[in-house]
């Protein structure tokens, strides 16, 4: 659950090539670094940041931006817990060529369990890496047809600005991109550090999209082909009103074997991952509109408000008006 702290956070790496978007690379270094402080003044440690956010290239090099810019860097290639791939505009080719230390990186880093992230071209990354194999992805529109000519296996969905799998995050571009640092600061950080944040530094983000709700990729990562066809279904149909039981019998299931299939699958037992599906997709409408919170609770299954409320204080610790509160500034 996102409102569950991770493992202590202790290094955020930020991967800097020749040809960056410099705005790309330094939004997540505003994001991390104001969690950082955020979370060591929380922690006690005054103006010490909690953890790292560091800058880092193949060389340890400055490198020349996009735009012509030299950036600076705080050291090469290291072990971090989240590694951020920034959007960048050069062949691709040309840069694997170039920094053929950066896929070895990657797939070392994501199997001692680093959370990867790719920004728009920073996805092609992920991918060439073999790392998306076989799961969902997502980049920015424009490259939608050369990323699935060149990466036949992967799952890209061009529905999603948000994708998530087995701790490795894509993000369509760069309004997507900061609702992924703020879902992130909130599994590491907590949910107050991660609303302090997005008060401080969102401003006046107009989105085109729904955030959505990520957090669930990893819990189709299983072989029950029957099973993951039920979660696509609850993802669609979440909001109605249905019956496990007929869910169960439609799929040729008694409902005794449905619920011991999907909890063995998925780790969570139906009703919780349906609560978690109403609950991510409530916490999206109420930092990104100004719907009631009963319209909001009719919107994502409760036609009981004070139920959802009890429920979303269960889930997140805090009310709707709370979480809401928090993400927006006082009028």
């Amino acid at each position: 659950m996102s409102n569950q702290i991770s493992t202590p956070l202790r290094r955020v790496s930020i991967l800097a090539i020749d040809r960056v978007f410099a705005s790309t690379l330094m939004q997540a270094k505003d994001f991390f670094h104001l969690a950082s402080l955020r979370y060591g003044k929380q922690q006690g440690l005054g103006l010490t940041p909690a953890f790292e956010t560091r800058l880092v290239s193949p060389d340890g090099q400055s490198v020349r931006s996009f735009s012509d810019v030299i950036m600076p860097v705080d050291g090469g290639l290291e072990d971090a817990d989240i590694i951020v791939l920034p959007a960048f505009w050069d062949d691709f080719d040309a840069l694997c060529t170039r920094y053929p230390q950066v896929l070895p990186w990657l797939r070392q880093q994501h199997a001692r369990g680093a959370v990867l992230c790719g920004e728009a071209t920073g996805v092609f990354w992920l991918a060439e890496a073999g790392l998306l194999d076989g799961k969902e992805a997502t980049t920015y529109w424009r490259f939608f047809n050369a990323f699935s000519e060149r990466f036949p296996n992967v799952q890209l969905n061009q529905d999603k600005h948000l994708t998530d799998a087995d701790n490795l995050y894509c993000a369509g571009g760069t309004t997507s991109a900061c609702d992924l640092y703020i879902y992130l600061i909130e599994r590491f950080c907590g949910a107050n550090i991660a609303q302090a944040v997005a008060r401080d530094i969102l401003y006046e983000v107009q989105r085109s999209y729904a955030p959505g709700r990520i957090g669930f990729g990893g819990q189709k990562l299983h072989q029950d082909v029957i099973i993951l066809q039920i979660q696509h279904w609850l993802e669609e149909h979440f909001a109605d009103k249905f019956r496990f039981e007929d869910v169960a019998r439609e799929h040729g299931m008694s409902i005794r074997n449905f619920m011991r299939r999907f909890q063995t699958a998925t780790g969570d037992k139906p009703l919780h991952y349906l609560q978690r599906l109403r609950i991510e997709t409530a916490k999206g409408l109420l930092s990104g509109s100004r719907k009631s919170i009963k319209t909001i609770s009719y919107e994502v299954g409760y036609d009981d408000a004070s139920f959802f409320a009890r429920l979303f204080r269960q889930h997140t610790e805090l009310s709707p008006n709370q979480y809401r509160q928090q993400f927006q500034q006082a009028a």
